[in-house]
């Protein structure tokens, strides 16, 4: 997460403030890629953005994400795994709706407003499905699906916060804690291979009999990127180990905090299009009497898209479909 919470601010700013020790070697590390990551896409691919926070994907994975809502790709799938609560859990720290819900909103507006590009609204369709035993709520509008798993937030170095007991993905998946809860007690996960197993069926499910998976998710090098958020290296983990079986898996590994130490990238059309999705999320919040921090993180990180990627190997072909259950 980066934007919006209370406490994230300070602690962003003091990881932040840890310069890379050498901005050249980063952009060494990653100047083969030129090009965005969408624009090797293909119409029979399946995208997936893992986003630990609901405005990960705006600030990190764009404009790719937008290209490839707008065609990059058959299907864009937005997997959100924790709620973003800033340790609210489902509090509404005083406002009128809950945080999480806010930013939830955030999110759904901000896939809408890509796959509504010139064109007037649809009805969407939303509710609870379950994939190995866990319901999760789900989003379908157009050629964008959204996922909200709804864990607590870890906060920045993992070690939970006090209103939600102190759970938190890198202590689940470093077997401090057994179990990890959602905030809205719509489910648990029982150990980290039960989460991992949650997001395979999701891949499985969403990708359908498509040749080609690309796996979007925070840069897992700390060369790279330096000192960035517990849960969303946790999330790249689970995303991850969860594709570690399946064939055909394009992975590409965005700079998340680190990038607002790398100059701004991107042409001028392209940064109307990360802003614009940013600008709508934020609205989402808003919409439900929640704060936001537009300032900060438009200077700190809009403008800027660096990321690596690892091409599959080996033959691509179409996979047979995998079922999901309605609870």
């Amino acid at each position: 997460m980066v934007c919006l919470g209370r406490r994230y601010t300070a602690v962003t700013a003091a990881f932040l403030s840890r310069s890379l020790s050498s901005i050249a070697a980063v952009l060494a590390l990653l100047s083969p890629l030129a090009a965005h990551a969408a624009d090797s896409g293909t119409s029979d691919k399946v995208s997936f953005y893992f986003a630990a926070h609901e405005d990960d994907w705006q600030l990190f994975m764009n404009p790719t994400a937008f290209e490839d809502v707008l065609g990059g790709a058959a299907k864009t799938v937005f997997v959100h795994v924790t709620a973003g609560d800033d340790g609210l859990g489902t509090g509404t720290g005083g406002r009128r709706y809950p945080y999480y819900l806010a930013r939830e909103n955030g999110a759904i507006n901000a896939m809408r407003f890509m796959a509504d590009a010139d064109r007037a609204p649809i009805a969407p369709a939303s509710g609870p499905m379950t994939f190995n035993t866990h319901p999760i709520y789900r989003t379908s509008y157009r050629n964008t699906i959204g996922y909200f798993l709804r864990l607590p937030d870890g906060d920045a170095l993992g070690t939970g916060f006090a209103g939600t007991g102190y759970q938190s993905l890198k202590r689940l998946a470093d077997g401090t804690i057994d179990t990890l809860a959602a905030v809205d007690g719509s489910t648990a996960y029982h150990g980290w291979s039960d989460l991992v197993a949650t997001v395979r069926d999701i891949l499985n499910y969403e990708r359908g009999r498509a040749p080609l998976v690309q796996l979007n998710v925070a840069e897992t090098d700390a060369r790279i990127n330096p000192a960035d958020h517990s849960d969303h290296l946790m999330t790249a983990k689970a995303a991850l180990d969860a594709a570690a079986d399946i064939d055909c898996v394009r992975r590409v590994y965005y700079v998340d905090y680190a990038s607002s130490k790398l100059p701004e990238n991107l042409s001028a059309p392209e940064r109307d299009m990360e802003s614009a999705v940013f600008a709508v999320t934020l609205a989402g919040v808003i919409a439900f009497d929640q704060g936001t921090a537009w300032r900060h993180y438009d200077s700190s990180f809009i403008g800027r898209n660096y990321f690596r990627t690892e091409e599959p190997q080996g033959r691509c072909r179409a996979t047979p479909a995998v079922m999901a259950a309605k609870p």
